[in-house]
């Protein structure tokens, strides 16, 4: 939940503490890949209730410690080929074949083609270097093309107007008529 909601790579989650959670403005700070600043990654409130359920049931591990433990064996921090694991059973018992990075690119389809964020603010979420990068997941839908080109269609065509200073000759020759 918190991958999809925040877009966030499998490798930067992991590495979440409890002092990078930030509750109250509902986002929680990673390490960025190629990078070793610290960033702030909003997510959904639904995404914050589902991680504050995990940690209650599992219990809050030590100040700088990683938040995702391991929930068989002795208790220690979720590895990222641990986590694949999981989600190769969970693909087994659904039959399907997601990957961890499946899940950002789920939020970043998502977020790429809602029309209250712009392409600028998904690469800053998302933290792309490149827009081009982000760019990729746009994607144009068919009912969406078809709605748009319905309405441009059927929008009244305006009416060039031109001063009455100019001479009707002259707007003729310039624009044709």
């Amino acid at each position: 939940m918190l991958s999809v909601s925040s877009g966030s790579r499998a490798s930067e989650l992991l590495g979440v503490t409890p002092g990078d959670i930030d509750w109250a403005r509902q986002l929680f700070y990673v390490v960025s890949k190629g990078t070793d600043e610290r960033e702030a990654v909003p997510a959904s409130p639904q995404a914050m209730t589902v991680l504050a359920a995990y940690l209650d049931r599992n219990g809050l591990p030590a100040a700088r410690e990683p938040v995702f433990r391991t929930l068989r064996g002795p208790d220690r921090p979720l590895t990222y080929f641990a986590m694949r694991r999981v989600l190769q059973r969970v693909n087994d018992r659904l039959g399907t074949n997601w990957t961890l990075h499946d899940l950002r690119h789920t939020a970043a389809n998502r977020m790429a083609n809602d029309p209250n964020l712009t392409l600028a603010q998904v690469r800053a979420i998302l933290r792309h270097a490149d827009l081009a990068t982000t760019g990729r997941y746009l994607n144009a839908r068919v009912e969406d093309l078809f709605d748009a080109l319905q309405a441009h269609y059927t929008r009244p065509r305006v009416q060039r107007t031109f001063s009455a200073a100019y001479d009707p000759a002259d707007v003729k020759a310039v624009f044709g008529g």
